[in-house]
């Protein structure tokens, strides 16, 4: 059993002041294979306290000071990747390969990103006598999902580091042991005591009490856009800034002159991966019409061809979902498909063949969906496509909008000029074309109930700094 009862508070591991604990189940076996404590509105006074008294100190180091930081955790990370990635793989799932090349990679992407922001970024713009300057926000609170922990630590913390803030980091309670990994590898960089706290805990009790505190500047949140709301609202009495990365329903256009095989199987193979959970996986497929049954039958080939296994196996593309919750939700909405009328191409309810124990879930397609059914309105946040009819190009983009979300979307096309018209009338904050990989200097995050602000990079940065203006900075010439 997997023992971890402290948190980080102040450079030291310290016990909860209550102790209360939680255990935590292993989705591939269904097993509880840890424990960890979860905290109160005390422990979180304890953190801001010490957060605030390390502001004093730390939001005045140089940017050589930060720089070196960022480069030693960087550094000591390489050497504890593998413990991270197997910490991703017990805890949500990931298999092996997509925990330590994806998962736990993500963590010094991102790190090496804000090292690179940080060396370029102007803190400091003249207007006439004027000065710009941009500031470290204060102490901030960092609350972070399950389905990708580590890059939603890294992306949060490293960019706090880099503008000099303190902040207190909240895990997800159900992937917590990667964040203590995360703890340690700062601790052994030499973070001074206060910048970076680390407590476990539920949203009610410590996401509530972050959000709510009045000494933490801002929070930023990544999780569903149900519970971002509540953040929203438990922030706005003390006005802090809040930043979200929320939910998504993305729309994936693949118009008539793409390659219909490359294009519906690489977007088959996005959705399923990570078992389908991810905030912009490409959930909604849009094909024409008339290539509808074509497009069904490629899908449904990726499917059935897809491994779903234990993540320790090797050969294992797709592991479980995260926890009986989430399986029950992704099987209701699997049934809600059927009984709504969508053509059921592949997978569809109950555990594939073999897998008696665990999350795990059918790699599904439903063709011949309409764009108001439940499978595609809500994010399912499992391995189920839905592909949609449209008749021309004004028509796949009204469908792609047609949603509260506006994370991601995604275009294929033959014609790269005709690509970006149509990236153009997307409403999305990202926009992928033929397939282009994400960039971790680029910004990250989405329009509508998908957020506000922005994530990656420099951009990732302005999240977590105040401007002010210094005026008659310079004598002025008369």
């Amino acid at each position: 059993m997997l023992e971890k009862l402290q948190f980080y508070i102040d450079g030291e591991w310290v016990d909860p002041i209550e102790p209360r604990t939680l255990d935590v189940v292993n989705p591939a076996t269904e097993e509880v294979y840890g424990r960890i404590s979860i905290g109160t509105a005390a422990d979180v006074d304890r953190a801001v306290n010490a957060a605030a008294r390390a502001f004093e100190t730390f939001s005045q180091s140089s940017r050589q000071e930060r720089l070196e930081l960022l480069q030693s955790i960087l550094d000591i990370f390489a050497r504890r990747h593998d413990e991270v990635a197997e910490a991703i793989m017990d805890e949500m799932g990931a298999p092996w390969g997509l925990a330590k090349h994806a998962q736990a990679a993500s963590g010094p992407q991102h790190i090496a990103a804000a090292i690179k922001a940080l060396k370029d970024y102007e803190f400091e713009e003249q207007l006439g006598s004027t000065m710009v300057v941009k500031e470290p926000i204060g102490v901030c609170g960092l609350i972070t999902p399950w389905n990708w922990p580590m890059n939603q630590i890294a992306v949060k913390v490293a960019p706090a580091l880099a503008a000099g803030c303190t902040m207190i980091l909240k895990p997800s309670e159900i992937a917590p042991f990667d964040a203590i990994l995360f703890a340690e590898i700062l601790h052994e960089a030499g973070v001074p005591a206060g910048v970076f706290n680390l407590i476990n805990g539920d949203g009610p009790g410590v996401g509530t009490a972050l959000s709510e505190h009045p000494d933490i500047a801002m929070v930023s949140f990544t999780g569903s856009t149900r519970a971002g709301v509540l953040v929203a609202q438990n922030a706005a009495p003390t006005v802090k800034r809040v930043a979200q990365e929320l939910g998504g329903k993305s729309a994936n256009i693949i118009l008539d002159d793409a390659d219909l095989e490359d294009a519906v199987a690489n977007g088959a193979k996005d959705m399923f991966d990570n078992t389908g959970q991810s905030c912009d996986a490409p959930s909604r497929m849009l094909v024409p019409r008339e290539q509808m049954g074509a497009a069904a039958a490629i899908a449904a080939r990726v499917a059935e061809s897809t491994v779903v296994g234990n993540p320790r196996e090797k050969g294992s593309r797709v592991g479980p979902v995260v926890s009986d919750v989430q399986w029950q939700k992704i099987q209701d909405l699997i049934q809600k498909g059927i009984d709504e009328g969508a053509t059921l191409a592949a997978g569809g309810t109950g555990r594939p063949d073999g897998l008696e124990k665990g999350y795990y879930v059918k790699p599904t397609v439903f063709a011949d969906v309409s764009n108001d059914m439940t499978i595609a309105r809500e994010e399912v946040f499992g391995p189920v496509l839905t592909i949609i009819p449209y008749d021309d190009d004004d028509e796949a983009i009204r469908i792609a909008n047609d949603t509260p979300y506006g994370l991601s979307g995604y275009v294929s096309s033959g014609n790269l000029e005709r690509a970006k018209q149509i990236a153009a009338r997307m409403r999305t904050g990202m926009v992928h074309i033929n397939g282009a990989d994400l960039n971790a200097m680029a910004p990250f995050g989405g329009f509508k109930q998908s957020g506000n602000g922005r994530e990656w990079g420099a951009h990732g940065m302005d999240e977590f700094l105040e401007v002010k203006s210094v005026y008659g900075y310079t004598q002025s010439s008369k």
